[in-house]
């Protein structure tokens, strides 16, 4: 039994997950874009995760682009049987690193391939449509059309179950109709928590909530009440900001990325760290103090 197993696991459609996985998207180069500046390092760190029990792995095809994908299939390739790799679509890369839509019907189903050809799988686990009507949060809008292709590739059996990133509550209830949603991935964290009542909602319904930027992201959360924590845990910053993720709800699957082994293994130990409850509350505040 490995430490991780400490944390649990939740259902991703027919496949179960601990719920300490990893993000693969910072072992790209600078800005996620091109080669890392040390290939073998990123597969160490790879096969690091997947060696401490790790059994969940979020990519895209347009980290890199194509990059990230090579390295898992360098790394991984042939996967174990448990191992369940989660990929996105709905984005492109421009020449200048720049984030671009790309959520037409051939693009869709051109990224599929890619991913697959990549991964070098005959079939993808989970694919999540990342909407982009708005790159930097969630924007009302139609998403049927790019479901709708999505479910006819899983028809066609090249898409094992279908995942939503960056959308809203009503673009995930209209996805339903189309197909079975296993997961949402949205930002959320302790000072961003726009999305409280939607994971408390897709609890209820079985539904995984993979929150991204767990510290921030781009703009990172400044907070002396987690530094405050964190010191009298004895742990990071980001530990905490993990174990409180964990505690917030049971279908929370985190996906922590790092391009160091070291920095691997401090975001896996929060698997034994315990937030007191007198931490949890203060904790809580944060998002009152960044309004």
């Amino acid at each position: 039994m490995s430490t991780i197993d400490r944390t649990g696991t939740f259902a991703l459609g027919d496949r179960i997950v601990k719920r300490l996985g990893y993000g693969a998207m910072q072992l790209a180069g600078p800005g996620v874009f091109g080669p890392p500046g040390d290939t073998d390092a990123a597969v160490a760190v790879l096969r690091e995760a997947v060696a401490s029990g790790v059994n969940h792995i979020d990519t895209s095809d347009y980290y890199g682009p194509h990059i990230t994908n090579q390295l898992i299939r360098k790394a991984l390739h042939p996967y174990r049987d448990d191992l369940v790799v989660v990929t996105k679509i709905g984005g492109r890369r421009g020449s200048d690193g720049s984030w671009l839509q790309a959520s037409s019907p051939e693009e869709l189903t051109q990224a599929v391939h890619d991913n697959l050809r990549n991964l070098g799988l005959d079939v993808l686990d989970v694919v999540n449509f990342r909407s982009m009507l708005d790159v930097h949060g969630p924007a009302e809008g139609s998403l049927e059309a790019q479901i709708s292709v999505l479910a006819e590739l899983q028809r066609k059996g090249l898409v094992r179950h279908i995942g939503l990133s960056n959308v809203t509550a009503a673009q995930i209830e209209a996805g339903r109709r189309i197909a079975q949603i296993v997961c949402v991935q949205n930002q959320y964290n302790l000072a961003h928590r726009a999305d409280d009542a939607l994971i408390d909602d897709l609890a209820a319904k079985g539904i995984a909530y993979v929150p991204f930027f767990p510290l921030g992201g781009f703009s990172p959360l400044q907070s002396s009440t987690l530094s405050d924590v964190a010191q009298r845990l004895g742990a990071t910053a980001m530990q905490v900001a993990l174990a409180w993720l964990l505690r917030r709800a049971p279908n929370i699957l985190l996906i922590p990325g790092t391009s160091s082994v070291t920095h691997l293994r401090e975001n896996l130990a929060v698997a034994e760290l315990d937030l007191p409850e007198a931490a949890v509350v203060a904790l809580d505040g944060i998002a009152g103090q960044q309004r």
